[in-house]
């Protein structure tokens, strides 16, 4: 959850500490709906960035998702809404403004839990929401999210990518 842009602090901690999973593309004005959105993100960045959010806005609810938090540390969480567009100045100000609630577990995951084909697809880099394709991952995913979320979920999401496993 980095912004596309080298010179815009990332998005990250906002979005761990609002309980949100977001991707970039400021648009301006705010647009209207998903298609909107799409329709500009594909004008004004480019057709590959509109399929991602494209991609983004379809992953179902309580799809797993990892990101790296400021520090490199793993964190995971779910999924639990519907695309919305964030016009607000703290998500522009880190271009993370095309946002689902997310419910993160309340701390970091140790990098011997999390499943190697999530190792594998951090360590091809890039800043995309991208889906880790390796047999056994969502299985892997699941059991870590239910040996820690056990009374240690942390959310300030009203309804409760890097990229959903």
């Amino acid at each position: 959850m980095r912004s596309r842009h080298d010179g815009l602090p990332p998005g990250v901690d906002r979005a761990l500490a609002e309980g949100l999973c977001g991707i970039g593309g400021i648009v301006e004005p705010a647009p209207d709906d998903l298609d909107d959105a799409v329709a500009r993100l594909a004008a004004l960045y480019g057709d590959r960035l509109a399929a991602r959010l494209r991609r983004f806005a379809g992953v179902p609810d309580g799809a797993f998702v990892w990101t790296r938090d400021d520090e490199g540390r793993f964190r995971l969480g779910r999924l639990t809404g519907a695309w919305r567009y964030d016009d607000s100045a703290a998500a522009r100000a880190v271009d993370l403004v095309h946002v689902r609630d997310c419910t993160w577990l309340a701390g970091p995951v140790s990098d011997t839990e999390v499943p190697a084909g999530t190792l594998r697809t951090f360590g091809r880099g890039g800043r995309n929401f991208q889906r880790t394709h390796d047999a056994g991952v969502s299985e892997q995913t699941r059991a870590v999210w239910e040996a820690r979320a056990q009374g240690s979920v942390a959310t300030r999401s009203p309804a409760c990518t890097r990229g959903p496993v």
